[in-house]
Parts: structure tokens; sequence; C-alpha cells
């Protein structure tokens, strides 16, 4: 890899490759949540729990609501915000990696979560219309995308008037770091 700066296709692929060679995730994640969210998922989303946070609780999620989860991975806020929606509602998962989408849509099965769709498709350009839910909430992705700003935007597009957005993730730097960090694997894919 060069010493210049990622270009987004490159983030993204260095992105999609770290959490690919996920043979078998540890639910290291777990502990962010409680004992009754867990006990509400199928173990599998509880082991590939790869977050940063529990935003679902903060969300403040209301019967009927839709939500949308930016890079929903395998699933476990998808089915906890579901719950909190109860059947009026609608949870829709996005997420670019064929392979955590296969997962999430697997878990959702397992957990006979009718009011849930995963779809598979970009963060940064989500496939829906505008105005279309009422919260957007994201675990650990925003930071793994090259265009933040544009994941934001987009979050806010899909968005009701007046919808709320409620994001878990890592704090940005505000002082330039090396060329060394920024191209680094790790510095995109933990």
């Amino acid at each position: 890899m060069s010493r210049d700066l990622l270009y987004s296709d490159q983030v993204e692929e260095l992105v999609f490759c770290a959490y690919r060679d996920i043979a078998e995730p540890d639910g290291s994640a777990t502990w962010l949540y409680t004992d009754e969210q867990l006990a509400a998922v199928p173990q599998r989303a509880r082991q590939w729990a790869l977050g940063v946070g529990n935003p679902v609780p903060h969300a403040k999620l209301q019967a009927g609501e839709r939500v949308l989860d930016l890079g929903c991975g395998a699933g476990i806020d998808v089915l906890l915000a579901a719950r909190d929606v109860g059947p009026e509602g609608r949870v829709t998962g996005l997420d670019g990696l064929p392979e955590m989408v296969e997962r999430a849509r697997d878990v959702a099965a397992e957990a006979g979560a009718d009011t849930v769709d995963i779809v598979e498709g970009r963060i940064d350009d989500i496939p829906f219309p505008d105005d279309m839910f009422d919260v957007v909430i994201s675990n650990g992705a925003i930071n793994l995308a090259a265009r933040k700003s544009r994941v934001l935007a987009e979050g806010a597009r899909v968005l009701k008037p007046g919808g709320r957005l409620c994001v878990a993730d890592l704090t940005i730097v505000e002082e330039d770091l090396p060329v060394e960090v920024l191209t680094h694997p790790s510095a995109w894919a933990g």
C-alpha cells in the first residue's frame, strides 16, 4: 500500500476485509447491553455484537416508529429496536457487507422478527427515499466510513421532519494524523 492517503473505495475494502476475516467473534461487545436485552436476542446476535455502544435505549423508540440501523452488522440493535417499536413499527438494517447482511437476516429469522428488513447497501448512499424513517441509529459504523459527513447527510435525508438520529461511535481526532496512521488498516477497521 502506498504512503498516500487512501481513496474511499480503498477504505471500504480495508473495512470489509477486516470484518470478513472475523472467523469466530467472541461477543466482546455484549458488556454494553443489559442482561434483559441480551436475553431477548438469539445467541448468534450476541456472539456477533461488534459495536461500540448501545444506542437503542438512548433513541427512546416509540411503538409504531420506523427505524433505520446504519451498518447493522449481524443485527443485535435491529432486534432490540424491533422489540421497542412493537408489531406496528418497522426496523430496517442496512449493511454493505454481504456476509453481515446474511447473518442479520438469519438472526432476524431465528428471532421470528417479522417487522425487520435487512438490506444490503452503502451507508453513505442510503437506498431509501427522503423522509422515510422516524429514527436513524448506528453503532460503531460511521467511523468506518471514508465519507463520514456524507453518511450523516444521508441519515438526515431519510429522516422525517422532526426525526431523531442516535449514534454510538468513536470520536474523531481534531488534529492531523501522520500518513502512516491514516493509511494503516487498523486505523479504519480496528
